[in-house]
């Protein structure tokens, strides 16, 4: 039984990831929505990937909802520049900066530390290169800190400069070994992040406005799109690179999502709106409850009835 090993409980129906081992017997449990229990080792069993191809059953099921994990991340086949954990041993993994593209790149790794930042390492990373800037071990998951990483694409002819690509990391257990997959260019198993994406398109009215900075443009009759009567908050509707978040810019994103629905729906006349923002640590509630306190032109919000949502929602009954 390791830290990062997949669990469930022999007398409930908790299943999580191990994020501590003590020297007592005990172990500590992530489970799902970032929760942590602790167990006795006695009263876990570890879940056998054998045992979940028998009954056909994927990580992350749970109350009939089913996020597909692949066996082997598939953005290990497709262009760009990854974070890989690649383990030397049972405990010690390097990590390496792995570039899997036709062009170099420019490359900052700094370590957090609060509002503080210390550089690990910079340079230039080839393409079809890759470059190991430090170690990390597993036992010390708990502590390890949060990454700031900068990437800058170097062009060697003219052509339309990429956007440069800023990345926070600061992994949460269950998310963090979901990622194991093939790593491109070392051709290792690895715990393996996508950093940048390649797929961008051009943003031709971005560029028009900044070679055209004293252009002012109208959109005159622009229509508000009238949101849904019920928002889903919940992070991974919002994005695809949560694991790469910290909770901080997960809630800044969860928030900013909030705010603009509930201004269309008050732009379009709505009557009522309901934010789904699950139960969780109830962090994201109080600072939707905190912002609605505060806010006028609405009769009043209350957490919506258990047989809808669960007590994970709030309805917001807007003035007519």
């Amino acid at each position: 039984m390791n830290i990062g090993d997949r669990v469930r409980l022999l007398h409930g129906k908790e299943e999580g990831i191990i994020t501590r081992l003590s020297s007592g017997g005990q172990v500590e449990i992530e489970i799902e929505d970032g929760f942590r229990i602790p167990a006795l080792k006695s009263e876990v069993v570890v879940i056998d990937a054998a045992e979940k191809e028998y009954f056909d059953r994927q990580e992350g099921e749970k109350d009939g909802f089913i996020q597909p994990i692949p066996k082997t991340d598939p953005s290990a086949r497709a262009a760009g520049i990854f974070l890989a954990y690649v383990p030397y041993n049972d405990q010690v993994h390097d990590l390496v900066l792995i570039n899997h593209t036709k062009k170099s790149y420019l490359f900052s790794v700094d370590e957090l530390s609060g509002n503080q930042t210390k550089n690990l390492d910079a340079g230039v990373i080839q393409a079809q290169s890759f470059r190991k800037f430090a170690e990390r071990m597993m036992r010390d998951f708990e502590q390890w800190p949060g990454m700031k990483i900068m990437l800058v694409p170097l062009n060697k002819k003219f052509e339309v400069q990429e956007q440069a690509t800023e990345r926070k990391i600061k992994f949460k257990a269950t998310n963090f070994f979901k990622h194991k997959g093939k790593a491109p260019v070392i051709d290792k198993e690895a715990f393996l992040f996508k950093l940048n994406d390649q797929e961008k398109v051009l943003d031709v009215k971005k560029l028009n406005e900044e070679l055209n900075p004293e252009e002012k443009v109208s959109y005159p009759n622009l229509k508000i799109k009238r949101p849904p009567a019920a928002v889903d908050l919940h992070i991974e509707k919002l994005t695809r690179e949560h694991d790469l978040m910290s909770n901080s810019e997960m809630l800044q994103l969860q928030l900013g999502v909030f705010q603009k629905n509930l201004d269309d729906a008050m732009a379009t006349g709505m009557d009522e709106i309901t934010f789904i923002h699950g139960i969780g640590n109830g962090v994201l509630r109080k600072e939707i409850h905190r912002f609605l306190s505060q806010l006028k032109g609405i009769k009043y919000f209350r957490d919506s009835q258990k047989t809808n949502f669960g007590y994970g929602a709030t309805t917001v009954k807007i003035h007519e």
